[in-house]
């Protein structure tokens, strides 16, 4: 997939921002502030609906705007060119449009559009809790499998329902009976174990994925591997029948203590992803340059388990990736992003030059854009 065109208004720093994109490396540079980031958080809106930089639609829009208009123009290798418009209004929430025709939801451009985001909140992925790891695992499997989403939804609804009925007899200091409980106890089984089955089938494919990559960017001889720790010790061929049956074993088994608490005490909500090199747990004992190493490996791993389940390369977003990288380490990413292995990337970066030395931004495959703030506080671009 290629990014051939974006458009900005009233996004973030951008008071209406016009860019055209190379098929290969761009480099977009200016000085801290400028709405380096915003444009790839755009490109990230477009794609899976949301931003990697805030939890807020509202955090986007820019002072005293009425709304945030996105615009994308794509040249995808499965289907013919496509124009993508998000539309962001107060109170009214979001709207996505293909090719001048409305989406009945916004789940369904997800995995549309691949894309894989490197940028300095990734050192939380290796290195805090689970959470950031469950949501690395999501990304993946949602853009990949567009059922897995529509699982993951509607597991969350199942779950909040259930929630709200632990706690609405919590309060009443009575248990809920049988037949209310039951069927929303149904519906986090059924679908927290297709979750389950899922993340199972997927971790088992994606370790080779994981250590092609570090291969590519550390020249050492640790073997990275990915622990699940999910309900219970299930192989990666469990059937979605047995995780269901011990799921209901389970559940049955914390009833006084979810009635006790008010709230869900089991599923995929709770799931952990374990990084090791070798033996060793990264999160605890790690040192920066294997966090780092670690994190760059399993964004490649996602961009290549991505490539070949889609049959579309992904667009690759570095934002300051290279900042904390020695020169070495830089030009072998640089030369890697300029290879037939990788398609198009958008890198943010403070200045030009140390790029120029690797890239030749004169030929027609790669850009170099410098963002700027000008007189009127706008932000500008130009080649």
């Amino acid at each position: 997939m290629i990014l051939r065109t974006l458009r900005l208004q009233s996004f973030r720093a951008h008071a209406e921002t016009e860019l055209t994109f190379a098929p290969k490396v761009n480099l977009l540079y200016g000085p801290n502030g400028v709405g380096k980031t915003n444009v790839l958080e755009a490109l990230h809106y477009l794609c899976l609906t949301k931003s990697f930089t805030a939890s807020r639609d509202t955090y986007a829009l820019r002072k005293n705007s009425p709304y945030f208009q996105l615009e994308g123009t794509f040249d995808s290798t499965r289907r013919d060119e496509l124009k993508v418009r998000l539309v962001y209004v107060p109170n009214e929430g979001k709207k996505i449009f293909v090719n001048g025709a409305p989406l009945d939801r916004l789940a369904d451009i997800v995995g549309r559009l691949p894309v894989v985001v490197f940028s300095p909140e990734d050192h939380a992925l290796t290195a805090e809790g689970p959470s950031e790891r469950r949501r690395f695992l999501n990304n993946i499997l949602s853009q990949a499998h567009p059922v897995y989403l529509d699982d993951l939804m509607k597991y969350r609804r199942a779950r909040r329902q259930r929630n709200e009925l632990l706690k609405q007899y919590k309060k009443r200091n009575a248990p809920p009976p049988d037949e209310v409980l039951a069927p929303w106890t149904e519906e986090l089984v059924t679908l927290g174990s297709r979750v389950i089955a899922r993340r199972l089938r997927f971790l088992g494919a994606f370790t080779d994925y994981l250590r092609q990559a570090y291969e590519r960017v550390e020249d050492v001889t640790e073997k990275p591997s990915i622990e699940y720790d999910t309900i219970a010790d299930f192989d990666a061929g469990a059937t979605v029948e047995a995780i269901e049956a011990d799921f209901r074993e389970q559940l049955e088994r914390t009833r006084q203590r979810e009635q006790e608490r008010g709230r869900t005490l089991l599923g995929p909500q709770r799931d952990e992803l374990v990084f090791r090199l070798n033996d060793l747990e990264v999160r605890r004992y790690g040192s920066q340059g294997q966090h780092r190493t670690f994190g760059m490996a399993l964004k490649l791993a996602q961009y290549f388990f991505l490539g070949d389940r889609l049959d579309e390369q992904p667009v690759l977003l570095l934002d300051d990736a290279f900042g904390k990288l020695d020169p070495e380490r830089s030009a072998v990413f640089l030369e890697l992003l300029q290879s037939d292995a990788i398609g198009q990337s958008v890198i943010t970066a403070t200045r030009r030059a140390p790029f120029a030395e690797t890239v030749n931004f004169d030929r027609p495959a790669h850009c170099a854009i410098q963002i700027h703030r000008d007189a009127t506080e706008a932000v500008t671009a130009s080649p």
